[in-house]
């Protein structure tokens, strides 16, 4: 790498919690600067969180549709190379759009727009302007998750028949918007979060998880959605059936009412000859469990692992890795992605094992599905 590769940032102005959370993963492997920023929709908001990242006056912007025109007229040595997008749903579309016709790659927050339809239009630009369009799916930047793609990949547990995954919080089991706490309330605000809640915010994220890792797709569900927090518009809860391809079968849940959890994400997927087991509160660790020999435990780091699981680790064994790793894992691959097309090579595939474009289509479509199965009285939906 010759240079580093420079970001702009719209959103995360100060008070966001998510901002943080990018910027930091970003620099974490110092591949990546940030040089500009349209942090707030508020410009004097902007100019404040441009101030306290130190960067320059003139490169901190009143909103997105000046940053983007004037990072583009600027040199080509000069201008940002990328734009990450840490707004709330309703505010991705349009930035990720114009950044994408100024010629700009783009990474951004999920779900990756507010409608389906914004996202399949953006798909369609992305392939249009040959751009790199990356969507934070950060669970899948875990090595122990790589490890276990790479085992389902390589036919180790055998054909797939059954997947379950869950991600249960319990920060919502009181109606906390009515606070006012930031967080809380534009999640649970159709206008801002679009269609679904806990859905939407999480269960896309358990989504993915299950399509990356198992690399199968889902084909049909049957949603059951409920609303527990009087007073809410949205839903908090929710369970789903699931058939993927190869006529595998999954459950998914996903609730922000699970009082008393965090953010327990964990994945069990059981095929033929074996069986594998993850769960982000004990992240370093792989849970193997064979038909015909003793169980396995799997730790980063430890014996001769994929070349996908090599890659997302940065340091010895013992030592533990979580959620910013896992985050950074994918700003690391984006990174020197556009480091390989910037210096006229063609991508290496290591660098191109982060969630795309098509992953965010897919997650508006889980939602769009899961919403119809869930009013449905039919219940099974094809996806």
């Amino acid at each position: 790498m010759k240079r580093k590769i420079r970001m702009g940032m719209v959103g995360g102005g100060q008070g966001a919690f998510i901002g943080e959370v990018h910027r930091i993963a970003a620099r974490m492997d110092g591949y990546i600067e940030l040089v500009c920023g349209a942090f707030s929709s508020n410009p004097r908001k902007s100019k404040a969180a441009g101030k306290a990242l130190f960067l320059d006056p003139k490169r901190v912007y009143k909103n997105y549709e000046e940053m983007m025109t004037k990072e583009s007229q600027l040199p080509a040595d000069e201008r940002m190379d990328f734009v990450s997008i840490v707004t709330p749903n309703h505010v991705h579309f349009q930035p990720a759009k114009l950044a994408l016709e100024h010629g700009f790659h783009v990474v951004c927050d999920k779900p990756v727009t507010f409608t389906l339809k914004q996202a399949e239009e953006l798909k369609k630009l992305t392939s249009k302007k040959r751009k790199l369009f990356a969507v934070t799916h950060n669970y899948t930047g875990y090595p122990m998750v790589k490890e276990a793609k790479a085992m389902i990949a390589a036919g180790a547990i055998g054909k797939i028949r059954r997947a379950v995954v869950e991600y249960p919080q319990g920060w919502l089991s009181t109606r906390l918007e009515a606070s006012g706490q930031k967080q809380a309330t534009w999640r649970t605000d159709p206008k801002k979060s679009g269609k679904a809640g806990c859905m939407g915010d999480i269960g896309t994220h358990a989504e993915n998880l299950l399509e990356y890792v198992t690399g199968l797709k889902i084909k049909k569900l049957c949603a059951d959605l409920n609303t527990f927090v009087k007073g809410r518009a949205l839903d908090d809860d929710g369970a789903i059936l699931l058939e993927l391809e190869q006529k595998a079968k999954a459950i998914l849940f996903a609730s922000q009412i699970a009082v008393g959890e965090e953010n327990n994400i964990r994945l069990r997927v059981y095929g033929e000859k074996g069986g594998l087991d993850w769960s982000q509160q004990e992240p370093n660790t792989l849970l193997v469990r064979w038909l015909d020999k003793p169980a396995e435990i799997r730790r980063t780091g430890v014996g001769v692992q994929h070349s996908t699981t090599q890659h997302a680790i940065r340091i010895p064994a013992g030592h533990p890795e979580g959620f910013l790793e896992a985050f950074a894992n994918i700003y690391k691959n984006f990174a020197l992605a556009l480091n390989d097309i910037n210096e006229k090579n063609k991508p290496n595939p290591l660098h191109l094992d982060f969630p795309t474009i098509k992953d965010g289509v897919r997650g508006m479509r889980f939602i769009d599905k899961v919403i119809e199965s869930g009013k449905s009285k039919v219940k099974w939906t094809r996806f």
